[in-house]
């Protein structure tokens, strides 16, 4: 037997290097040190700056506040010395410049132009030589060299790989702005997200002016970091503490409301939740829920109708959150029992108390992680009482009940199942 017509492997001959290897621990390290952008939020979603030749995406629904975001962050580049380039493909300059003068962006270092060839990109960047580069966006972009139309799959990537090329050559920090799909993902091809290094999410409700920037992937610093910001008239502004955005202030006690703590990213915010409760005629009592998984709340009141004895089979329940912030995360769970029960019941809980925990079908109350970020940030904004899970464990790393009242002045209850948070509550 012989084998004819196989084909041979290939072999790849040497060729020239970029640069020579070397130890890592000579590599300088000075050249991929982070550059603050003037805006708090944002540096702490990056993980303290922009590096030099890094690449972001942000990416966010039409309107939500993309352009107007860049606009400020290329300004305040801008202001620090830095010369910065603005690309839009999408509006013109004059419209870029009108809503710079609304925002005040109008900066010296700042360099605006219009366009969506590729190749008139790279002869701007080559006549203003700057340090950061803005791309709105990189759907409206198109190679010369590349068939089919801007925005189409082949066209993306290969705008995207052309333009990490430009940042990695050049040491410019790039931000691209994607679009999104009807699902709320990045629009393109999968491989968009991994040729970048950073990828933010820029989403937020469209009838309030709160937004929320969100780090998906980043290789520079911690990708769950969430920086907040409010939209008004003269832009967007950073919100250091939004904390008093989840939270109503009520002259006197009402039945009916309970604040747990939740986490966006590493972040501990405060949140209200909601609840009315009324008798209903109809032979299916109507559920409604904004800002909690609709699934999630049936499954606390069926467990406080079974485990508490709370006859919720003929009332009416409607749960919401204040603010229109969205809770995911089951720490919830507990607040909106506690917040059923006292509509309930007509009877309000203390001012001053939080509930946290999640509950389960057993009617137990399971631990959450964070417990320790979630109690000294309520500490911190004044509450003084906090129904928590019994179940935490006893580790040193981990905060000990007995210890939560010597460290922030907080009064616990460690509850091990519904019915006794509810005690601890006053609901009895």
């Amino acid at each position: 037997m012989q084998e004819v017509g196989a084909a041979k492997a290939a072999r790849i001959s040497a060729g020239p290097v970029t640069s020579p290897a070397m130890p890592i621990a000579k590599v300088s390290a000075i050249e991929a040190e982070s550059r603050p952008t003037g805006i708090g939020e944002l540096d702490r979603v990056l993980g303290g700056g922009v590096v030099p030749g890094a690449v972001i995406l942000l990416a966010g629904e039409p309107g939500v506040g993309k352009s107007t975001l860049l606009l400020e962050v290329a300004a305040q580049s801008a202001r620090s010395g830095q010369r910065t380039l603005y690309v839009s493909g999408e509006e013109s300059a004059a419209q870029v410049r009108l809503r710079a003068g609304r925002t005040d962006a109008l900066v010296d270092e700042l360099y605006l132009a219009a366009e969506t060839d590729l190749g008139a990109v790279v002869s701007q960047v080559d006549a203003v030589e700057p340090a950061f580069l803005v791309i709105d966006s990189v759907q409206t972009m198109a190679h010369p060299e590349v068939d089919g139309a801007p925005g189409g799959v082949t066209q993306v990537r290969e705008v995207t790989g052309a333009l990490v090329r430009l940042a990695k050559e050049r040491h410019i920090a790039v931000v691209l702005v994607g679009h999104v799909t009807k699902e709320g993902a990045i629009a393109g091809p999968r491989m968009l997200e991994h040729l970048v290094d950073v990828v933010l999410a820029f989403d937020g409700d469209r009838h309030s002016g709160f937004r929320m920037v969100r780090a998906t992937k980043n290789r520079f610093g911690p990708s769950d970091e969430v920086g907040c910001f409010d939209m008004v008239d003269t832009g967007i502004v950073e919100v250091t503490d939004p904390t008093g955005l989840f939270v109503s202030e009520h002259a006197e006690p009402v039945a009916g409301t309970c604040v747990t703590v939740m986490m966006e990213g590493r972040r501990p915010l405060l949140a209200e939740v909601q609840a009315l409760v009324g008798p209903s005629a109809a032979p299916q009592p109507r559920r409604t829920t904004s800002g909690l998984e609709s699934q999630r709340v049936a499954m606390v009141l069926a467990v406080l109708g079974n485990r508490a004895g709370l006859k919720l089979h003929d009332q009416e329940v409607y749960v919401a959150t204040v603010g229109g912030v969205k809770i995911t995360e089951p720490v919830a769970d507990l607040a909106v029992a506690i917040a059923v029960a006292s509509s309930m019941m007509d009877k309000p809980i203390h001012p001053g108390l939080i509930a946290i925990g999640e509950v389960g079908l057993a009617g137990e109350v399971r631990r959450v992680g964070g417990l320790e970020k979630r109690l000294a940030e309520a500490a911190r904004l004044g509450f003084t009482k906090a129904i928590i899970p019994a179940d935490i464990p006893n580790r040193s790393k981990d905060l000990k009940p007995m210890d939560i009242q010597a460290k922030y002045g907080l009064r616990t209850f460690a509850a091990p199942d519904l019915r006794s948070a509810l005690i601890a509550a006053g609901l009895t």
